[in-house]
């Protein structure tokens, strides 16, 4: 039975969107006929997180962060075209664009990283609300929040110093041919280095196609200058990698959309010497990010209690128990199945659905989470209905599988405050 009534904050016009559908590529959409998922057919293994052997301390080489006065630099260096809204009505923005709320950020997020040991629980709240652009800032706080650079800023110089190591003897040891002479080329068998390398040059091949593909709108990614060409070679490096280290998962498409994000912000640190190991760095909080979502990716698992099927079926358990109407409009009157637009929201962790620059707004607080990303994942998702929950109600089959598989454009911290509410609704 239908709930007579919603909160009234849900009801509020503040979140309901009018804007038009976006119209961009989504290369991940399931039809409205699909009933399978698309990950690859692997067997479930934990994800290889590399130990690194212990060596004495060293002083940080890094500068230290401080805040000596009023001078933030502010620095964008996302591609003019892309198209980032969450700001537009901004109306205390400052004439360079950034709002005294991202001035007082930066300001609190520098004073948190200059200290000794950085408090993590005051570094999550601050993220949380979201990271400005520029010094360098959501680099280091995604790197501390992920668990690739301790608390103890002293340690960082080391610590990164045999990380960086590490993946490149990974990379010496695991990119070079291991094909020999010694065995012929048609061998079958499992343990045939010739079997071995026709299944990893499959792979390389998908890695390629894939990484070509990847914001074919940003220069950063795509076209034919020096800069994309590399940082091509960097994802597909780190992908080849990860797939040699992990065979229960290998390589699952959709992999570079996760990777994208990591490498993007650490390879455009203001400090040469980081953005110089973004790739190394990349590696590891790319690792670290995919060890909670393993399970998404692994087509066994897809109707365990672990798989992506069962998470799909938490967000519409969630949905239910924060808005049945809607809920019941969706999956009973109108019968959206939550797979034709959620497996891509929640695989992805939103890449696809808004332009790179809400996204990576959106992942400050997904990391910042404390009890892990996905919990806040499904939240945002369950958001998004609702942010759009009056054209729903007035859709059918078509038009609201159109809109939710190209979700229109949003003031995302609109979206994030909702997301918000439903935790503290869920805790009352």
């Amino acid at each position: 039975m239908a709930k007579e009534r919603i909160p009234d904050w849900l009801n509020s016009s503040l979140w309901s969107t009018t804007p038009s559908v976006d119209d961009r590529l989504h290369r991940f959409s399931l039809s409205p006929t699909t009933t399978t998922t698309t990950a690859a057919a692997a067997v479930s293994e934990p994800i290889v997180q590399p130990t690194v052997p212990v060596s004495p301390p060293a002083a940080a080489s890094r500068p230290q962060y401080t805040v000596t006065s009023q001078k933030y630099e502010f620095r964008d260096p996302i591609d003019k075209n892309s198209n980032n809204n969450s700001n537009d009505n901004d109306q205390n923005a400052s004439p360079s664009g950034v709002s005294p709320d991202d001035i007082s950020r930066q300001a609190q997020l520098l004073a948190e990283l200059s200290k000794k040991v950085v408090n993590f629980r005051e570094l999550r709240r601050i993220a949380s609300q979201g990271i400005p652009d520029g010094a360098g800032i959501r680099s280091t706080v995604w790197k501390l929040l992920l668990g690739y650079l301790p608390p103890d800023r002293l340690q960082w110089s080391s610590e990164l110093a045999k990380k960086r190591s590490e993946y490149k003897q990974f990379k010496e040891e695991l990119l070079m041919n291991p094909v020999t002479h010694g065995e012929h080329p048609l061998s079958l068998g499992e343990s045939s280095i010739w079997n071995q390398f026709f299944q990893d040059t499959e792979i390389i091949e998908q890695i390629d196609r894939d990484v070509k593909r990847t914001h074919p709108d940003m220069q950063f990614f795509s076209g034919d200058l020096p800069l994309a060409k590399s940082n091509q070679d960097a994802l597909k490096d780190i992908l080849i990698v990860f797939a040699k280290l992990n065979p229960g998962i290998r390589y699952v498409q959709g992999m570079n959309e996760i990777l994208a994000p990591l490498f993007y912000v650490f390879r455009n640190d203001p400090d040469e010497e980081m953005a110089a190991a973004a790739e190394a760095d990349s590696f590891f909080c790319f690792v670290e990010l995919l060890s909670g979502f393993r399970d998404h990716f692994c087509k066994q698992l897809d109707n365990s209690t672990v798989g992506i099927r069962s998470t799909i079926s938490r967000l519409s358990q969630f949905l239910k128990e924060h808005d049945e109407e809607l809920w019941r409009h969706l999956e009973i009157t109108t019968k959206v199945n939550p797979q034709f637009y959620a497996f891509r929201w929640i695989t992805l962790l939103l890449t696809q659905e808004f332009n790179f620059a809400d996204s990576l707004h959106i992942w400050d607080t997904l990391l910042s989470d404390p009890e892990g990303p996905l919990e806040t994942l499904l939240r945002v998702c369950c958001a998004m209905l609702i942010l759009v929950r009056r054209r729903l109600l007035a859709g059918d089959f078509t038009s609201n599988l159109k809109l939710l598989q190209n979700y229109p454009s949003s003031n995302i911290s609109h979206l994030l405050y909702v997301a918000n509410k439903l935790r503290s609704q869920a805790s009352n």
